[in-house]
């Protein structure tokens, strides 16, 4: 029931669905309901709750647990939200492999962990599946949806059908591949952007408006194969004028960073500068970010509507 089980929560109850959310401390499911309660509230009041049903319709969904096998009894989908720590979260797998059925769905919110690494030897494995969300779900709808090399392609079909109808933007992996394809492209950016602060092209401060006024704009509508496709003639034609160029500044690229030292220090005078290293002040820009993306995933809603 941290930041990521509360998101989730919501998103389901959002889509009409009955959630039982589970933690082995009563006081952290009471204050994740509060906290639940008080974001429906606000963006009720905002008028950018999601969903056909009122707050308190939706808050009405959402009951808590702390007895792992009440919590699943009866559930067709059990996502779960714990730390990204392997040994924890096999353990929670191999306690779920003992008491669901044939039916359920086991799925893993992780970012990172491989599905083999996950869920190899249970005897559910055709029913595990990785559905990496983005962080926060609520405001950002994206999942990656990851299969085992076992999982059933109905888990996969299943699981996606189920992400479309409460609202979400899936995609399906057609194999595991470590940090999936969402943390991929955010490491390439991340490794170029640091690379770049390093060696003193740019500041810190720059080169995040590259990507937030830049790249990001384009970004926020279509990816980069589309870009492409935009930006020339077509993909075919994109290649021909620019793959040699492309190439060029690609083969300038150095080694992977260690993201430590002289330029991790750089990076973390400027941001704390701007944003200040102080829960209030985190947690007013977290708010703030979450309210920017409420208002452009508005916005692209109303797009595609027109």
């Amino acid at each position: 029931s941290g930041l990521i089980g509360r998101s989730w929560a919501m998103v389901f109850a959002a889509g009409g669905f009955k959630v039982k959310l589970y933690d082995i401390a009563q006081q952290q499911l009471m204050s994740a309901l509060e906290n639940i309660r008080q974001q429906m509230k606000e963006m009720e009041k905002l008028g950018v709750l999601k969903g056909a049903l009122s707050a308190e319709q939706q808050l009405a969904l959402i009951s808590v647990c702390t007895d792992l096998k009440a919590a699943v009894e009866g559930a067709t989908f059990i996502q779960e939200c714990t730390p990204e720590n392997l040994e924890l979260k096999k353990k929670i797998f191999g306690q779920l492999d003992l008491i669901v059925d044939d039916n359920v769905i086991l799925s893993s919110s992780t970012s990172c962990l491989l599905p083999s690494k996950l869920f190899t030897g249970l005897k559910h494995v055709k029913q595990c599946i990785v559905s990496h969300p983005v962080n926060p779900p609520y405001f950002v709808p994206l999942v990656e949806i990851v299969p085992h090399p076992e999982t059933d392609p109905s888990t996969t079909e299943r699981t996606y059908a189920l992400m479309k109808k409460i609202g979400q933007s899936p995609v399906k992996l057609n194999r595991e591949i470590e940090g999936f394809v969402l943390n991929r492209l955010q490491y390439a950016v991340i490794s170029e952007a640091w690379r770049l602060v390093g060696e003193g092209v740019i500041s810190p401060t720059d080169l995040d408006l590259v990507m937030s006024d830049g790249l990001g704009m384009r970004y926020a509508f279509i990816g980069p194969l589309e870009t492409m496709h935009l930006n020339a003639e077509g993909v075919s034609n994109y290649c021909e004028r620019y793959a040699e160029g492309m190439r060029l500044v690609l083969n300038t690229f150095g080694p992977v960073p260690e993201f430590s030292g002289e330029t991790a220090q750089k990076v973390n005078q400027a941001l704390s500068e701007k944003i200040p290293v102080v829960p209030k002040v985190l947690d007013a820009r977290r708010k703030w970010r979450d309210e920017c993306l409420t208002g452009l995933a508005k916005l692209k809603t109303q797009m595609k509507s027109d």
